[in-house]
């Protein structure tokens, strides 16, 4: 018999082994974050685009509404930006600019950096958990959170990333099945270019037996069916994306929404188009005519702030086609809005139902 009380409720003191992830660029507001970690599971704020103002800002805010652990993920990666073939690959983003009427385009690019910034945020305004994509934070970073007593958790997609997350102290892993949704927290993109791509049932099991600390699993999870199939599987809780992002308090655009809503299991790929990393989305015309073109998109973050102006247009105009509509593979159950609390107790009473 399994407990819903599991290591994981104990390391963040909260009342489900359920977190809310961390999207970045929108759909996590301080609105789904509190009411989340209110209604007893970890509310995630993605806070990797935000400047550090506005980080310090939403921290506040959430701490307004709830006295209850939530968490801030943040970019731990040294990619920097190469904008090499720029000229390339603005020839084969400038049909979608003149379909949406974008007439100026910036003289340079070039993406911020925030990340050191942003930790040093989440430390003054005293945050009790910070997660990580795409790396683990320095030996300095890892001091200042052990002295400050910050829970740390890092995302990862192998076996190895796992062990390099232990050994740089972090208090758990969340091991991201290929199933997941957006951009996963694979290190090296030099040794897997698409993302490494282990299902979450091969994935988690492996990981809970190469390292000590606790688990929890991502990865085409929606339901209490997921959360009690990952306890089985050795993990202590479950991190959920695409079902927060369909609600009400989620700040993804209505037709975001709608677009999860009318997918199933075939209609998400994954594509670099967007963003330049490997992430997974529904298909739409601009993966699909961008990847006709031929032409390999700039690396991340360079491809990310060469194509958000596309993106920005294409949600002003309301066409889904131009939109990163990052979604995992199981959207059939997911056909409407709900409140985010009653998203965690939906979850919660389906797991306690399978348990008795």
């Amino acid at each position: 018999m399994f407990s819903l009380q599991t290591t994981i409720c104990e390391l963040f003191q909260i009342d489900y082994p359920l977190i809310q992830a961390g999207m970045a660029g929108g759909p996590t507001t301080v609105e789904l974050v509190a009411e989340v970690s209110n209604a007893g599971g970890l509310g995630t704020l993605g806070a990797a685009y935000m400047t550090p103002e506005a980080l310090r800002k939403a921290i506040k805010e959430i701490q307004s509404k709830t006295e209850k652990p939530f968490a801030v993920n943040i970019f731990a990666s040294s990619e920097q930006d190469d904008f090499n073939r720029l000229a390339e690959v603005q020839k084969a983003l400038s049909p979608f600019r003149s379909e949406l009427e974008i007439s100026n385009l910036e003289p340079t690019y070039s993406s911020p950096n925030w990340s050191g910034e942003q930790f040093n945020v989440c430390i003054e305004e005293d945050v009790s958990i910070i997660s990580t994509a795409f790396g683990c934070f320095s030996k300095d970073q890892m001091k200042i959170v052990k002295e400050r007593k910050v829970k740390t958790v890092v995302m990862i997609t192998t076996v190895e990333e796992a062990i390099l997350a232990e050994k740089s102290g972090a208090d758990a892993v969340v091991a991201q099945g290929s199933e997941a949704g957006g951009h996963r927290s694979t290190f090296s993109l030099a040794q897997h270019s698409f993302g490494a791509q282990i299902g979450t049932m091969s994935l988690v099991p492996q990981v809970v037996d190469a390292i000590e600390i606790p688990v929890i699993a991502a990865g085409g999870i929606v339901d209490g069916r997921g959360l009690i199939a990952s306890l089985a599987l050795g993990a202590q809780g479950v991190q959920i994306g695409t079902r927060f992002v369909t609600a009400k308090e989620s700040g993804a655009h209505a037709l975001y929404k709608q677009a999860i809503f009318g997918s199933t299991e075939e209609s998400t790929v994954v594509t670099k188009s967007f963003s330049g990393r490997p992430a997974r989305g529904i298909k739409n015309r601009f993966i699909r005519e961008f990847e006709q073109s031929g032409i390999e998109p700039l690396p991340f973050p360079s491809q990310n702030i060469v194509t958000k102006d596309i993106r920005a247009a294409a949600a002003k105009l309301e066409n889904a086609e131009f939109m990163s509509l990052w979604a995992g593979q199981s959207t059939r159950s997911l056909i409407e809005e709900e409140v985010a609390a009653e998203i965690v107790q939906e979850i919660m009473k389906e797991a306690k139902k399978l348990l008795t």
